[in-house]
């Protein structure tokens, strides 16, 4: 099947385009949504989502656009008012469930002005929030049970004559969202955002997010993720990135690798990592970065990373490319080896 795409605010989805990395904002009031946004794009988001639940954000919207350094897609539930308002106030793009916009007249005319301004749609369905009538016919909000509601939608918007669409259709359960995104590869050619909802605390939800997303990557399924986490949308931004640069998709920034810590380990590696990982977040270039804890692995390791730090008793010694170019005391490693990055990088 061939393979769509869209341009968002000339950030391209889909037909080979790299896998996108996007976020949604959790801000309420306008500035806080604005510096909010300056800090995605700061951690690599390529689009941010803003929730447009009222007219009070309504009439924010151009000024949240206008001050963004990203494209930002309106967010909108229940009302084809602010839908419709979102469009004419510049969003990039608009996501809508119409499981929960179901006029078809409200959503024919949310469909022609979305396409007078040439932005697109995203249909996102929810396990959560499936129509009454699709829940009567399977029961339960099973993977065919969300297909079933997207190929009603999707129809409805080809009939209107309407194909710049982007599909979801997130589960909390992380089988049911494997099983419901290869049924949509198979069934459509429209460009996928992949994520699981209400996925949890940073911690569980990357692990639940990246459970359900690795191999739909690694199968080629996918154009734009968010990894959706009850915390800091910026964490999102980062947990996108580790994943996509762990599956060999993307390169950006630093990847740390790091060993546990044993009973051989005779400097504070968990600080030293932090520490690490810390000093080197505004470094753009993929890097990769190894901090070991001894010598047992750590010169082995250090030396396929472009960086890196073997600890010892007290001191360590500092990697380039496998080459040891200097050994300092504990105290001194950290700035060591960030100025020895920093001096290269110049």
């Amino acid at each position: 099947m061939s393979r769509r795409w869209v341009s968002v605010g000339g950030v391209r989805i889909g037909a080979g385009a790299p896998v996108r990395v996007q976020t949604m904002t959790k801000s309420h009031d306008t500035p806080q949504i604005i510096k909010e946004i300056r800090r995605v794009y700061r951690a690599g988001a390529e689009l941010v989502r803003v929730a447009v639940p009222d007219e009070e954000t309504l009439k924010d919207l151009p000024q949240i656009i206008k001050k963004s350094p990203l494209p930002v897609i309106a967010d909108v539930h229940f009302s084809p008012a602010l839908a419709l308002g979102a469009i004419e106030a510049g969003a990039a793009k608009l996501r809508i469930n119409p499981g929960n916009i179901r006029s078809k007249r409200d959503l024919k005319k949310i469909a022609m002005t979305a396409k007078d301004r040439g932005i697109p749609i995203r249909i996102g369905v929810n396990s959560g929030s499936l129509p009454p009538a699709v829940i009567k016919r399977f029961k339960h909000p099973t993977a065919e049970a969300m297909i079933a509601a997207l190929s009603d939608s999707v129809k409805l918007f080809e009939d209107f004559g309407f194909r710049d669409l982007v599909l979801a259709a997130k589960s909390s359960d992380v089988l049911t969202t494997i099983e419901a995104y290869r049924a949509m590869h198979e069934k459509f050619g429209y460009p996928l955002h992949l994520g699981v909802t209400e996925a949890g605390l940073p911690f569980e939800g990357a692990i639940r997010s990246t459970a359900a997303m690795a191999p739909l990557l690694l199968e080629g399924i996918g154009d734009t993720i968010r990894i959706s986490l009850t915390g800091p949308a910026e964490k999102e931004v980062e947990a996108c990135w580790e994943l996509l640069r762990s599956l060999g998709l993307r390169e950006r920034g630093v990847k740390l690798i790091s060993c546990p810590g044993c009973a051989r380990t005779e400097i504070d590696i968990q600080r030293l990592a932090r520490e690490v990982k810390k000093r080197l977040a505004v470094i753009k270039e993929p890097l990769t970065v190894a901090v070991m804890g001894c010598v047992v692995n750590g010169p082995g390791e250090a030396k396929e990373a472009d960086y890196g730090i073997a600890g010892g008793k007290g001191q360590g010694v500092i990697f380039r490319k496998g080459e040891i170019v200097a050994t300092v005391s504990e105290e001194k490693l950290l700035d060591s080896l960030v100025s020895l990055i920093q001096k290269d990088l110049v």
